[in-house]
């Protein structure tokens, strides 16, 4: 077979990747975990409203990802890239944006849910911008399947990372800041500071994070046909269509999403509300961050062990065993902690291969059209996946709000305690069920094998 003419990654460029990983997943555990409880119980949103606030937000994040990817498709910068320059020009309207989500405008309700949402609609737009280099560039830097997974596991590990500082540093942020009292929960009149400041914080890792990756990192994959044509949204959206591993990757990123915001949501609540504590949620969030980091240096000894079918299946079992204990007694702490330990290994899992998988998906689709589109590969199957993470949303909002909660009042009712605990059990665990039917219909390895088999037929150089 023949070898890439690619030369193989070396550290820094993997690193790269793992710095603006880290900067992407500092917003977006911050996020997750604390912007519903930042309107609720600091701007006191009502949680229908704030609810419908993340939804409709999220709805249109869902939207401007295939308008933005079709449009990033069509375009090509200066210095003849398509993707890696959006983390340069993005990094700073990125940052202030998460900045303005944790603003307190101090002005009526009415006037602060309409601020609210339209800073939501920037922040999901910048947001999509940067996330055309973190989703495209894997498959861009190198067409070596063991540097892809490589950068995966680099992009992982950032993730982890980012994911701390975006939850288990977020918390002795705001002690230190002075928003939060003696037990560990929120004092009124300085929440809001508290969380302004810490916003800053994050914005600011987002710039370092966006720059490293800029310029440590490099596009190399060039399309194999000499057409640079438009590509018109009807032709784009049939070669998506076309290759089903694109179908089935695109319902697996759709369960792991679904996943993460019902968990990621519902903890700060289940720390506040079922343990008695806002801090008890940073222990939690610890064992899940270590959790991932072990299990993401293991993902690639497992994937060369068992193959990558039989990994994503293991992650997937993993997450379905995992919520027993909790489905059967959610109120003890053994439980919740194992439910930490299990979603971190599933859900690792499931990151590297879904976005390995999805590099190789760009080639497929190029072998079969003629055309690189890479950014409309990933923003593709983002538009179903937020959409999905929207109704996620919405399912945990007005299932709390019918249960009866209240974020003026210190203890909730048992029928919110009790949505609570769905939303952290069996609900997720459902969803993961569909994950393991996806799984077992998926074959990328067998069409990645086949098209290697063509290309060298064809005397076309493939990585080994």
């Amino acid at each position: 077979m023949n070898e890439s003419t690619i030369p193989r990654l070396k550290f820094p460029e993997k690193f790269g990747f793992f710095t603006f990983s880290t900067a992407s997943n500092v917003v977006y555990q911050f996020k997750s975990l604390y912007y519903l409880f930042f309107l609720t119980n600091v701007l006191k949103i009502d949680v229908l409203a704030a609810g419908l606030i993340l939804t409709i937000g999220t709805i249109w994040d869902a939207i401007n990802d295939p308008l933005i990817g079709f449009w990033s498709v069509n375009h090509k910068f200066r210095n003849g890239e398509r993707c890696r320059p959006f983390a340069l020009w993005f990094a700073v309207p990125w940052a202030l944006s998460v900045v303005a989500l944790f603003c307190d405008f101090r002005t009526s309700q009415t006037i602060t849910v309409i601020l609210a949402l339209v800073i939501y609609f920037i922040f999901e737009s910048f947001n999509t911008f940067v996330a055309i280099p973190y989703n495209s560039m894997g498959g861009l830097a190198t067409d070596r399947d063991e540097d892809r997974r490589s950068i995966n596991v680099y992009r992982n590990l950032g993730g982890c990372l980012g994911s701390g500082i975006g939850a288990v540093a977020c918390l002795p942020l705001l002690k230190v800041f002075g928003a939060l009292d003696e037990s560990g929960n929120l004092i009124d009149g300085s929440s809001a500071r508290g969380f302004l400041l810490t916003a800053m914080v994050m914005g600011a890792v987002c710039v370092i994070g966006s720059l490293a990756h800029y310029f440590t990192t490099r596009e190399r994959v060039r399309q194999i046909a000499d057409d640079e044509d438009p590509v018109s949204p009807l032709a784009a959206a049939k070669m998506l269509l076309r290759c089903r591993s694109w179908v089935l990757n695109m319902f697996y990123i759709i369960c792991y999403g679904v996943n993460n915001v019902l968990i990621m949501s519902s903890i700060t609540y289940y720390a506040t509300y079922v343990m008695g504590s806002t801090a008890a949620a940073t222990m939690i969030q610890a064992v899940y961050l270590v959790v991932s980091i072990i299990t993401t240096l293991l993902v690639g000894p497992l994937d060369r062990l068992l193959g990558r079918k039989r990994t994503m299946l293991f992650g997937a079992a993993v997450l379905v065993l995992g919520k027993i204990w909790f489905v059967l007694d959610p109120w003890s702490t053994g439980a919740i902690y194992t439910n930490a330990v299990t979603v971190g290994i599933g859900l690792a899992i499931a990151f590297v291969m879904f976005n390995t998988n999805r590099n190789n998906i760009a080639d497929l689709v190029e072998w079969d059209s003629g055309r690189r589109i890479d950014s409309l590969v990933s923003t593709g199957d983002n538009l179903a996946a937020k959409l999905a993470q929207a109704g996620a949303t919405q399912l945990l909002t007005v299932a709390m709000h019918l249960s009866g909660f209240n974020e003026a009042l210190p203890a909730q009712p048992a029928a919110t305690l009790d949505t609570i605990n769905a939303m952290l059990g069996w609900v997720p665990g459902l969803v993961t069920l569909v994950m393991l039917a996806v799984l077992l219909a998926m074959d990328i390895e067998g069409d990645m094998r086949r098209m290697k088999q063509e290309k060298a037929a064809r005397g076309i150089p493939v990585s080994g």
